[in-house]
């Protein structure tokens, strides 16, 4: 019989981390640890709020997995069987995927990527993200953290603050910029007004800049927008991509939405087939979350893999970055 346990991961980060939704200056994720006495397996939990994810709701949904039956399975098989009929949130369902996936690949000695029919993993470059911030910050934040290594540079933006942010890391950079609107526009003509005064040589795509439920109105924005529309929050563990495709032109897969390495597999096929653009992203998370995003991201256009950077004394050490590409320790 495996024995598993979970336990907390108190994540300070480096600076307040600010989005269009919410500020934190610390994040509680999980570690989900299967074993059976010789060989383990390890995952990341990181809840978020905005699919309703909370530590609460997290531990008590992995009790009820426990008394499920949680130990006694014997395949993946089993364990997908289990996951499906008590179906937890989808950053706990990764994390328990993940370790059972990990472990046995440890059982049998086979690479991760390979079981997941990727190809290894080598090193991936990965943009990073700016946080909301006043405008007269923006200068002396990319200088204080050397931002201008990496190849791109990821801005989170509000619909108040957005065109006067965006104008300083242009000014600060002559790195190319992607927008993360984080779904706080509410108006799409005021949203287009901004996007057409947009450098299109300077600016690559904006992602999730309305609410996912606008579907009308992204249908309507990826006719006029001047910039590629990536979809984030609009995708979780599943789609309809026939009508996403007329909303978005590009997905940011997660892990942590995704609910599982082979259900991102599977979404990435999804996108493939409808001839989207495929970003990997990240929430805040440790660096055994991005181990795992690493499995997978060769695969993708465009990687966000930057949220292990902000946490301040990271736990695992399993990637470092240099000159803003990752490496697998």
């Amino acid at each position: 019989m495996l024995t598993w346990r979970i336990e907390a991961l108190h994540l300070k980060l480096k600076y307040t981390w600010r989005i269009a939704r919410n500020a934190s200056n610390e994040k509680l994720n999980f570690l989900v640890q299967v074993s059976d006495g010789t060989y383990s397996g390890f995952g990341e939990a990181a809840p978020n709020i905005r699919y309703g994810e909370t530590p609460d709701l997290l531990l008590q949904q992995y009790q009820v997995l426990l008394m499920a039956g949680l130990a006694s399975i014997k395949s993946m098989e089993e364990l997908l069987q289990l996951l499906t009929e008590h179906t937890p949130v989808n950053s706990l369902r990764f994390a328990v995927e993940a370790a059972y996936l990990h472990y046995y690949c440890q059982v049998k000695q086979i690479p991760v990527h390979q079981l997941l029919g990727q190809s290894i993993p080598v090193r991936q470059a990965t943009s990073f993200s700016l946080p909301i911030m006043e405008p007269g910050e923006v200068k002396d934040f990319i200088l204080k953290h050397q931002l201008n290594r990496f190849a791109c540079l990821k801005i989170k933006v509000n619909s108040e603050q957005g065109p006067d942010l965006l104008q300083e890391v242009l000014s600060a950079t002559d790195k190319p910029v992607v927008i993360d609107g984080n779904e706080s526009w509410k108006e799409p003509e005021s949203l287009l007004s901004f996007l057409n005064t947009l450098d299109k040589k300077r600016v690559l795509f904006i992602e999730q800049p309305m609410p996912a439920s606008e579907a009308t109105a992204y249908a309507h924005l990826k006719l006029h927008s001047p910039l590629p529309l990536v979809a984030d929050e609009s995708v979780t563990d599943n789609a309809d991509f026939e009508l996403l495709r007329e909303q978005f032109n590009g997905v940011n897969i997660k892990l942590m939405k995704a609910g599982g390495y082979l259900n991102a597999v599977r979404l990435l096929q999804e996108v493939r087939k409808h001839g989207m653009m495929a970003m990997i992203g990240c929430m805040v998370e440790s660096s055994l979350g991005i181990w795992c995003a690493m499995q997978l991201s060769a695969a993708f256009d465009f990687a966000d893999l930057d949220g292990f950077m902000i946490v301040e004394d990271e736990p695992f050490k399993l990637v470092h970055e240099r000159e803003g590409v990752l490496y697998l320790q």
